[in-house]
């Protein structure tokens, strides 16, 4: 049996208790690297999930990105400025303007290889060239595919060192039949197809069927965030001036769906949400793709209103 020195026992300890422990310590401690790409104007669950990944301290918010959301019928002629001033007014309500906001494009891409390129496809691109598949950029789409499905497009060098989540389309699981008739598809069919026939491209959908099951009381939020801070004043006014053309039903807008906020809190713990992988649709290249297919919805909104309370008393303090 060889024989070893102390300073040999203790490297080789290092080595096989301490080293690893060290790595894990570090793996852990690693803060998530994110762009969230937003339509902010379009509806109200974008603004609430915005200030919760800003207040999340397990993410390295990169940027937020704004997105275009044309075929709304409260749709102007510039309905990404409209995204780009909700995400200026958020940050300073928040006081973070150490946050950068890009411009988005605010039509479509044209074709599949011929990207709307932005403020936001570039920085996305450049943000993406910082990262490594073992540590890739998250993207998280809120809105329209139009920035990501450009940055791809204007760089697909990129691919292995990005991570795209995106909300949108309908999706039974239990058939794997898709249903891209969806508002977020909709206002960019094109770059949906760019995410769905990019080969290698890490795509997870948190669709529509899933995250509906995330919905907010108008009561609860009252009570959390009226007379709270000015961005909680902010996010109730949203939610009460926001015209909901799209249902008759609970006209007094008593609960409202959350749907971005479900894809932000999947990503802050995945333990709340189940995702399997599914084949694209038929129509798409054929290839593996990850899909939300149930959340925990009691837990996620408790996890939402701990985050804001601690931010409004902190907010308090202040005054």
């Amino acid at each position: 049996m060889p024989k070893f020195s102390l300073s040999q026992i203790i490297l080789i300890l290092f080595h096989l208790v301490l080293f690893p422990q060290l790595i894990s310590a570090q793996t852990e401690g690693r803060k998530i690297p994110l762009v969230i790409d937003s339509d902010t104007a379009n509806e109200v669950d974008d603004l609430y999930a915005l200030v919760r990944a800003i207040l999340e301290p397990s993410f390295d918010l990169r940027g937020i990105t704004s997105a275009q959301w044309h075929i709304s019928p409260l749709a102007t002629d510039s309905t990404v400025r409209e995204s780009q001033e909700i995400n200026e007014d958020i940050i300073r309500l928040m006081d973070r303007g150490d946050i950068p906001l890009p411009l988005g494009a605010n039509l479509p891409i044209e074709s599949s290889t011929k990207p709307a390129i932005s403020p936001a496809s570039t920085f996305i691109v450049e943000q993406a060239k910082k990262q490594s598949p073992d540590n890739p950029l998250r993207l998280v789409i809120l809105g329209s595919c139009t920035n990501v499905a450009s940055a791809i497009l204007q760089d697909p060098s990129i691919i292995p060192s990005i991570q795209v989540h995106y909300l949108g389309i309908w999706h039974d699981a239990a058939t794997n039949q898709y249903n891209k008739k969806e508002f977020n598809s909709g206002n960019d069919t094109l770059a949906v197809e760019v995410l769905f026939n990019t080969p290698g491209l890490d795509l997870i959908i948190m669709s529509a069927t899933a995250s509906q099951e995330l919905v907010f009381e108008k009561k609860t939020v009252d009570a959390h965030l009226k007379g709270s801070s000015a961005i909680g004043d902010y996010l109730v006014d949203r939610w009460e001036t926001f015209d909901r053309f799209w249902t008759d039903k609970d006209p007094e807008k008593e609960k409202w769906i959350m749907w971005d906020v479900a894809i932000v809190e999947s990503l802050i713990n995945p333990d709340w949400s189940t995702k399997s992988e599914f084949l694209t649709p038929s129509e798409n290249t054929p290839r593996m793709v990850k899909i939300h297919t149930k959340l925990d919805a009691p837990v996620m909104e408790l996890d939402f209103w701990k985050s804001l309370d601690a931010f409004t008393e902190k907010d308090k303090k202040h005054l």
